[in-house]
């Protein structure tokens, strides 16, 4: 059985897609292509109807029509309500207090009932144009009588009544009947329905038509009466309420008068009140597409906003990546010889480095090798904690005079690590994973920055060993990113979140002033940061200060990690809510940092289901070739600051070409995981730690980088 969490979140998913389809039948866009031309094929249509007015009712037996008397004018207008003209045309109309017939479009009802509502308070009549604006003769018996159910609901549930009168969409003039056509009319008769057609079209709906060409196409010849065609909706009719308003005084002043269907029919209204059962499914259908074109255009509203936030922010990102790879360009070499000057003069005090181990057999000492070949003076402390594979024995058997084994009883990572700090006796103490390596050069260019007596800890450069495999590679991928761009940027801003627990050195004054690392979330490389941030201190980035890391390489051991990850984060930001309000260091990480961690690495994350379900609606219900082009141009722009960070980075390109993949498969992951965490958060769920199974032989993949990382 899926978790319950789970459950909820497939609703959830489902109901926000639901609203979208509903949302895209409804805004469905349908192009008015002008009246359908008679074919020849006349056989089954009545001659009452082929000589008769546009009025036809039939049961496809008996066939009577009414046309409208001498001097008489029906005027009649389709596709609406449309919020922008139908309004101008109700007011044209009530200047003259002449009333008219609307033949509406179910869809346009339901998003727009208020308009609805007015066109039947001021006296006009509503008929059915269905729901969507098909051609109906193309469609099955299923598909019409759908679109016709459809439309009266909608009427019922925007102003309580329904219509007994139906124009087909794309209809002309009974000379335009055809045995096509005449089966759907023939067919909406047998179901009580009038279908009401035009005398004469106003061609409104044709492209550089002028006022002068609309009234002259709906007036009358000799004095005839006639139902006239216009438009409210479908397109721009601009030109529609200008030209009614010429119309109407001109035929007025001819004598002519202007009356509805139901006086021409004898009948009451063609519009009687709904019943209860079709108020009830009515209202529901109209809440619905409410509830659905509100809900789309405020998630528009809401993507569009966080695109413009999220390219904004990338732009700022680099622009601060490239400041900072500037101002520490000078005086650096990888090896060999120059120290950095940036941070004054050279630091040279010995260091000691924290190993917290548990069951780390495979790498373990692949790691103190690695620290044993340092260019900088160090004193390497591993902390077994509670290791039952043997680390302990592994680390003491390599013999290394500068390595203490610290054994413990399994109490954690922070534990061990504060073990660890409490051996230590330089000023500077550096914290590294027990399934990670340095370079010779790591620890010497890690420390340097503390020549400055401000800086309380320093971030370096966590790279991924293990690139073999699609799940491996998108990590390295991501690694680089993360460290080569925004950990730039955050140490320009001052807002460094975290000095990550595979590479970080720490000031042990810092450290004594905020008690150490703690266990109160999962996230305590994070937790430390923001707590030596809070204290006074800086922490900053040293990106040629690299270390190598084992990552995941399998969706399993992924999850957990990252699962991990993303939880501990979360506690730490509710933890240290607070720097929201400080004032001094602790307020600029707040409104700089943990608002960045909240909006973009875990609010707008959140958001990224509904987009891939987004995505769809465009291509199904939007322009799809906007769609793509969009979403092509938002990797075009994912892909250039990939380059850009591998090329600041030193790393080969060729990883990139996965960039688009990855946005199919590694990124859904992420988020499933962050969705996760975050029902787990909000259900009070406790998480332990996870211990990831690793692989070991990192030694002999770092021999097969070189220098510059390639």
């Amino acid at each position: 059985m899926p978790e319950p969490r789970w459950v909820i979140f497939a609703v959830l998913l489902t109901l926000f897609a639901s609203i979208l389809l509903v949302n895209g039948l409804v805004e469905g866009e349908f192009t008015q292509d002008g009246a359908i031309e008679s074919t020849a094929q006349t056989d089954q249509v009545p001659d009452a109807a082929l000589t008769g007015g546009p009025i036809i009712q039939t049961d496809g037996t008996t066939t009577t029509t009414v046309e409208a008397g001498a001097k008489q004018i029906v005027l009649t207008f389709d596709d609406g309500p449309d919020p922008e003209y139908t309004p101008e045309i109700l007011d044209v109309l009530e200047k003259y207090d002449v009333p008219a017939t609307f033949f509406m479009i179910g869809s346009e009802i339901s998003k727009y009932p208020d308009l609805v509502r007015r066109v039947i308070a001021e006296g006009n009549e509503v008929g059915v144009h269905t729901f969507t604006h098909p051609e109906m003769s193309g469609k099955g018996e299923w598909r019409r009588t759908v679109e016709m159910q459809e439309t009266q609901y909608a009427l019922a549930g925007a102003a309580g009544v329904t219509s007994v009168i139906f124009r087909p969409p794309y209809s002309s003039t009974v000379a335009a009947l055809d045995d096509t056509n005449w089966s759907v009319m023939a067919e909406m008769g047998a179901s009580g329905y009038l279908t009401v057609v035009n005398d004469l079209d106003s061609r409104d709906w044709e492209s550089g038509v002028t006022n002068a060409d609309i009234v002259e196409a709906v007036t009358p010849e000799d004095g005839e009466g006639a139902v006239l065609l216009f438009h409210d909706g479908g397109g721009d009719r601009s030109n529609t309420a200008e030209a009614l308003a010429t119309v109407i005084p001109e035929l007025l002043e001819q004598g002519y008068t202007f009356t509805t269907i139901a006086a021409l029919t004898g009948m009451e209204t063609v519009n009687p009140k709904a019943t209860t059962q079709e108020l009830v499914i009515g209202t529901s259908l109209v809440g619905a597409v409410q509830i659905a074109r509100n809900t789309t255009i405020w998630f528009s509203g809401l993507l569009l906003l966080f695109g413009v936030l999220t390219v904004g922010r990338l732009a700022v990102m680099l622009i601060l990546g490239r400041r900072h790879a500037n101002r520490h360009r000078t005086g650096r070499r990888r090896a060999g010889g120059v120290v950095p000057n940036t941070w004054g003069r050279p630091y040279t005090e010995p260091v000691t480095v924290i190993v917290p181990a548990y069951n780390e057999k495979e790498c373990i000492a692949d790691t103190v090798r690695s620290l044993a070949a340092s260019t900088h003076p160090i004193r390497i402390i591993v902390v077994d904690d509670g290791s039952t594979d043997g680390t302990a024995e592994i680390a003491e058997r390599l013999g290394y005079p500068n390595v203490t084994v610290i054994w413990q009883p399994n109490s954690g990572k922070p534990a061990a690590l504060n073990t660890g700090i409490a051996a230590a006796d330089t000023e500077v103490v550096v914290m590294m994973d027990g399934d990670t390596v340095f370079e010779p050069d790591t620890v010497r260019l890690l420390v340097q920055p503390f020549a400055d007596a401000t800086i309380g800890a320093v971030a370096g450069n966590a790279k991924v060993a293990n690139r073999k495999g699609l799940i491996a590679l998108w990590q390295h991928i991501e690694y680089v990113v993360g460290f080569s761009i925004d950990r730039r940027a955050y140490d320009v801003m001052r807002c460094m979140a975290t000095v990550p627990g595979a590479i970080g050195a720490f000031r042990r004054e810092a450290l004594r002033q905020v008690d150490g690392l703690s266990d109160d979330t999962l996230a305590e490389d994070t937790d430390l940061t923001i707590a030596i941030i809070r204290a006074g201190w800086r922490v900053v980035y040293e990106e040629h200060a690299r270390a190598w890391t084992e990552a995941p390489t399998t969706i399993s051991q992924l999850w957990r990690q990252r699962y991990r990850w993303s939880y501990g984060t979360m506690q730490a930001m509710w933890k240290h809510r607070g720097t929201l309000v400080e004032r001094g260091t602790g307020g600029r990480f707040g409104r700089r940092g943990l608002l960045n961690l909240l909006l973009f690495q875990t609010l707008m994350p959140l958001l990224s289901p509904l987009i891939d379900v987004f995505l769809i609606y465009g291509f199904l219900f939007l322009d799809p070739v906007e769609t793509a082009t969009a979403w092509l141009a938002m990797l075009g722009i994912q892909i250039a600051s990939t380059v850009y960070a591998f090329r600041l980075d030193g790393e080969k390109l060729t990883p990139v070409l996965m960039v688009p993949l990855q946005q199919f498969v590694y990124r859904q992951l992420m988020y499933l995981v962050l969705i996760q965490s975050v029902l787990a958060a909000l259900g009070g769920i406790r998480l332990g730690w996870q211990k990831l199974h690793r692989a070991g032989g990192l030694s002999a993949l770092l021999s097969t980088r070189t220098p510059s990382g390639g």
